[in-house]
């Protein structure tokens, strides 16, 4: 199977331009294609890791991916899926992100031997002569149909200001310059960036009376992957000192029934004939086709040392009904007040809750333990004393944290 047919296959590809193009430079391993990522954070995420590995699998298949860090665009902020205008980063907050993220991108991406091609926008943007990109950017674009794109319209109700409002025009100007001074011939994104790739081809077009291209990636690594970004307990970093690799295989094993094949399908390398084979998985197989899952994704991300240890902790804690492989939370007398530390704070310090206001709601709920023993009364206190072993708490059925006094 050609990699198009096998992108089609595992349910990747939302929509494109020009398709028959679009197979023919893939299939040929002909394709320099780009995919923006705003360092909005010091870590890449969930939502990241799914356009991470689609660029490795099509340069496993000869492609050349343009990997670009929106220095620049982040000083603005993509209005796309926001019901707000997000908060302005400082330049030096951008610079620190950038170089976070260019550490992680080469766990995905070979740069070696001009493989691949990493830049930042800020390089060409932040040098651009307002007047300029006016007369010669702005000219080729129609306000009436920049509006009616859906990035826009959801946010026209609760106000769209002037500054987000440019955010197309400077995405598309990244696919033209990146176009003309890298030969960058095809860009790839989530589909709500349909409306700004879209930009981008037009001006290539429009300018240089040549042919560009773009595809969408379907929902999963769009709307589903900035859901999937998010759990009970805040967001899935890849860097390991914001999300614990066991935490990150716990994410992936606690997938709903209906999601883990197609995520097998999307995010793993596993052969299709393999994947396929799991399609009439019921019951506990589907248990078994989640750790399949966990264990290849957090081997991509974290290596194989540390996707085994994930494993064998999950299975020693859930499997024998232990703890003692637990990830484990230290605490220090500092943590305590008075001697005393309540199980909304305690919670909230594992790590297992976000915040105190998001325990509350656990212990309300009926979805919080200490060594086994559920908690109902949110002013329930423990002494130092009772944290000799430590305690295991559990979040639901399935999030546990060992908690241990340094």
């Amino acid at each position: 199977m050609k990699i198009y047919e096998e992108l089609v296959a595992r349910g990747l590809i939302a929509q494109v331009t020009d398709e028959a193009e679009i197979r023919e430079l893939i299939n040929a391993g002909k394709a320099t294609f780009y995919i923006g990522f705003d360092p909005t954070a010091d870590s890449l995420h969930v939502g990241h890791f799914m356009a991470l590995c689609l660029m490795k699998r099509l340069q496993m298949a000869g492609n050349k991916p343009v990997v670009l860090i929106g220095g620049g665009t982040a000083m603005v902020g993509d209005p796309s899926g926001r019901t707000d205008m997000r908060q302005m980063m400082t330049t030096e907050t951008i610079a620190h992100n950038v170089e976070c993220f260019k550490k992680q991108m080469s766990r995905f991406i070979d740069f070696g031997e001009d493989k691949a091609i990493l830049v930042n926008n800020a390089d060409w943007l932040m040098d651009l002569n307002y007047v300029e990109v006016l007369r010669d950017v702005g000219a080729c674009f129609s306000v009436n149909k920049m509006l009616s794109a859906e990035c826009y319209k959801q946010r026209m109700e609760k106000g769209l200001s002037f500054l987000e409002f440019n955010y197309m025009i400077m995405q598309s100007y990244d696919f033209y310059h990146l176009f003309k001074h890298y030969g960058c011939n095809m860009q790839f994104g989530g589909d709500d960036q349909w409306s700004n790739m879209l930009g981008g081809t037009e001006l290539i077009r429009k300018k240089l009376q040549k042919d560009a291209y773009a595809m969408t990636i379907t929902l999963l690594l769009n709307s589903e992957g900035k859901k999937m970004g998010k759990t009970q307990s805040g967001a899935v970093w890849l860097d390991p000192a914001k999300t614990s690799p066991y935490d990150f295989y716990q994410y992936w094993r606690n997938v709903g029934d209906a999601d883990v094949l197609k995520c097998i399908r999307m995010l793993t390398f596993l052969p299709m004939e393999e994947i396929e084979a799991m399609s009439d998985w019921q019951g506990e197989q589907l248990n078994r086709a989640k750790e399949i899952l966990a264990f290849e994704l957090t081997k991509l991300v974290h290596g194989d040392e540390e996707a085994a240890k994930a494993e064998a902790q999950a299975k020693a804690l859930f499997g024998a009904g232990g703890g003692e492989d637990a990830p484990t939370t230290e605490l220090t007398a500092d943590d305590f007040i008075d001697g005393a530390i309540d199980v909304l704070t305690l919670f909230a310090k594992s790590g297992l809750c976000a915040s105190k206001s998001e325990a509350r709601r656990t212990v309300e709920q009926g979805g919080a333990s200490v060594d086994g023993e559920k908690v109902t009364d949110i002013k329930k206190t423990y002494t130092v004393a009772e944290f000799a072993d430590g305690k295991l708490l559990r979040r639901g059925k399935k999030n546990y944290r060992k908690v241990i006094l340094k």
